[in-house]
C-alpha cells in the first residue's frame, strides 16, 4: 500500500519532528509513504485544490492566517475520505473539530506510540474506502477495485475490463468508464486502451508489458507521456518522504504559482532518510 501523508503546521520544528516519525512508522510497517509538508493552511489548500494530495493529514489547529479547523471544514465540503488527525497544544480546542469528523486529536508534544497507533487506524480506514469501478454486465451490478484493474480496452460497442483473474465486458464508451478512474494511477497508452500504472512491468517503444505477462499496445504518439507517468508513479511509490533534518545528498528544485498570481515556493528533495529508505519530499509555502 502506498500512502500520501501531508503535514500542515506553521512551526518548522514540529513538521520536521512529525515527518521523522511518519518515516519511521512507514519503514517499520513496510509501507510506501510520501510526505508533503505545508507551513500554512493556505499553501495546503492551494495544493489540495490542484490535485487533492493527501490520504492522511496531520493538521495543527492553531496557525497564523486560516486555522486548522477552518481548513478541515473546507476539505469536508467535497472530501469525506481524507483522514484528518488534529495536532494541538491546547485541549480547549479539541471540541471545535467534531463537526469535521476528525479521526483523532494528538496533544503536543506528540508521542511516537500514539501517533503510530493513530496512523495504523487511519491506514485501515483508507483501505476500506478504496476507489472502485461500478458497472453493469450480464444483468448484474459489478464492483471492481480500481487497483485490481490492469487495463480497459474499447472493443466497440463494449469496454473490456481486465484484472489478473477476470475479464468483464460492459456496453459503454471508454470515455464514460474512464470518468470513474483515478487519473493519478491510470493513463491512456493507446486510443483504445487505458492502463493501470501500478501493473506496468516494462515499457518498449510499441508495447507495455504488465504483471502476469499481459501485453497492451503503446502508441508512438503517447510514448513520452506514458514513460513520464510510469517514472513518476513508481518514483513516489515505495518511498518514505522524510523532510529536512535526516536526509542526505538532497537536491532542491521547483517553483509554482497559485491561480491568483501568488507565488508558492515549492522545493523537492531527494535523498536517503535515517532508516535507509529513499526520500522524496515536497515543501510548500505561500
Amino acid at each position: 500500500m502506498d500512502i500520501n501523508v501531508a503535514i500542515c503546521d506553521d512551526e518548522r520544528a514540529e513538521i520536521t519532528y512529525l515527518a521523522a516519525l511518519v518515516c519511521q512508522w512507514a519503514a517499520e510497517r513496510g509501507i510506501g509513504a510520501r510526505v508533503a509538508e505545508y507551513e500554512s493552511a493556505e499553501s495546503f489548500l492551494f495544493a489540495y485544490e490542484a490535485d487533492k494530495p493527501a490520504d492522511i493529514l496531520l493538521l495543527d489547529i492553531q496557525m497564523r492566517g486560516m486555522d486548522g479547523v477552518g481548513l478541515a471544514r473546507r476539505i469536508r465540503r467535497d472530501d469525506d475520505a481524507m483522514q484528518i488527525i488534529f495536532i494541538t497544544g491546547y485541549p480547549d480546542f479539541i471540541a471545535e473539530g467534531y463537526d469535521v469528523f476528525a479521526l483523532h486529536y494528538l496533544m503536543k508534544p506528540v508521542k511516537s506510540a500514539k501517533l503510530f497507533e493513530t496512523l495504523d487506524k487511519a491506514t485501515g480506514r483508507i483501505g476500506a474506502s478504496e476507489p472502485v469501478l461500478l458497472f453493469g454486465s450480464n444483468g448484474q451490478l459489478i464492483r471492481v477495485l480500481q487497483k485490481d484493474a490492469q487495463y480497459l480496452e474499447a472493443v466497440w460497442p463494449l469496454v473490456r475490463i481486465v484484472t489478473a483473474s477476470e475479464t468483464y465486458e460492459v456496453k459503454a464508451n471508454l470515455s464514460d468508464m474512464e470518468g470513474q478512474l483515478d487519473k493519478t494511477v491510470f493513463i491512456h497508452c493507446h486510443r483504445s486502451y487505458v492502463v493501470g500504472l501500478r501493473h506496468i512491468i516494462r515499457l518498449t517503444r510499441t508495447d507495455l508489458i504488465l504483471d502476469g505477462g499481459k501485453t497492451v499496445p503503446l502508441s508512438r504518439r503517447l510514448y513520452r507521456e506514458v514513460h513520464q507517468a510510469f517514472f513518476n508513479f513508481h518514483k513516489r511509490g515505495k518511498t518514505c518522504a522524510y523532510l529536512h533534518g535526516s536526509s542526505t545528498g538532497a537536491r532542491p528544485r521547483g517553483r509554482a504559482t497559485s491561480s491568483n498570481g501568488t507565488a508558492t515556493r515549492s522545493r523537492t528533495y531527494t535523498g536517503r532518510c535515517a532508516v535507509g529508505a529513499m526520500v522524496t519530499t515536497t515543501i510548500s509555502r505561500l
